[in-house]
């Protein structure tokens, strides 16, 4: 390789840029020859020392902007609050020890794409509805299951939202209106055996919930609300539940008849009250106590663990000897 073509493959970096202009300024012009560049490339490098030399830290015009861990709290309080507006989160954050103007608020809650409190509370979702009404509100719907003889059976649920405790209404062949009225008659005297108020009622538009049905529950001034026509989610609960005792029985049974079948879905409707944990309710069973302090187990872990068998070991249940 020629030095020609070596002295065209160095390149000079920005330290060497700043040595060599200020080399230049002790130098005549005559011996600016040395260099590898040109005299204006020299001229154009000391320029660039100058001004970095004297440019002061810039700075944007106006106010800081907010810490992130700040803004994050305004989102967090905005999105759990939708009917807060911006002086109510003022006076929250206020509480918290962080004094934040009803303006930066504003302009961070644009950033984030939240709209102010009338706008960003009106969705108006059955999810958020049904969240809301939970410890109210009953569910209900029919699923089919098919026996060993080809017999298509029809079952009846009844599940709470708030507790997602399930009661089996109960099995048929022919869901007629008189025999759909009396399970609603029978749900009504359950709960009533508990000390349990419910508001509304949700179900589907299936032609099976006869008129007699509505009344049943009209008459103790409960609401019957229908879902939307092809909305599935607006029955999400009981559509989950019975995805559930399909996955989890029903699929891995064959039912010979309807004594078969509600025998096999009340253990299952009992096994799922009492022991089935339930992310909803942070791993808890519908109808069981709190679960037990990790802490106050350390001295058992060397207990006996018994497991008890249902359905033919279709499902297991553990639990600590005494």
């Amino acid at each position: 390789m020629t030095p020609f073509a070596q002295m065209q493959q160095c390149r000079l970096e920005p330290a060497d840029r700043a040595l060599l202009a200020a080399i230049s300024r002790r130098l005549p012009r005559s011996s600016w020859s040395c260099f590898l560049v040109t005299p204006d490339t020299l001229r154009r490098w000391h320029r660039r020392l100058v001004a970095g030399a004297w440019t002061y830290p810039h700075r944007r015009p106006g106010r800081p902007p907010l810490d992130e861990h700040v803004q994050q709290l305004i989102v967090r309080l905005a999105r759990e609050n939708p009917r807060w507006g911006y002086q109510r989160i003022k006076g929250e954050l206020l509480r918290l020890g962080v004094l934040v103007s009803a303006t930066a608020i504003q302009a961070t809650l644009r950033r984030h794409g939240l709209d102010p409190a009338p706008r960003r509370g009106s969705s108006g979702t059955w999810r958020a509805f049904l969240r809301q009404q939970a410890a109210g509100i009953v569910a209900c719907d029919f699923f089919t299951v098919d026996t060993v003889w080809l017999k298509r059976l029809q079952v009846l649920v009844f599940i709470e939202l708030d507790t997602r405790r399930v009661q089996l209404a109960g099995v048929t062949a022919n869901p007629n209106g008189s025999w759909v009225t009396q399970q609603a008659r029978n749900l009504l005297l359950a709960l009533g055996e508990h000390g349990q108020q419910i508001r509304f009622l949700l179900r589907d538009r299936d032609a099976k919930f006869s008129r007699s049905f509505d009344d049943v529950f009209g008459a103790e001034a409960i609401q019957v609300l229908r879902t939307p026509v092809r909305a599935p989610r607006a029955n999400a609960y009981a559509e989950r539940w019975i995805r559930t005792v399909r996955a989890e029985c029903l699929d891995w049974l064959l039912i010979v008849g309807r004594g078969h079948l509600e025998r096999v879905l009340r253990v299952y409707v009992e096994h799922y009250n009492q022991h089935r944990p339930h992310r909803g309710l942070e791993l808890r069973a519908p109808e069981s106590p709190a679960n037990p302090d990790p802490a106050r187990t350390v001295e058992d872990r060397e207990a006996v663990v018994r497991r008890r068998d249902l359905l033919g070991g279709l499902l297991h249940e553990y639990r600590r000897a005494a």
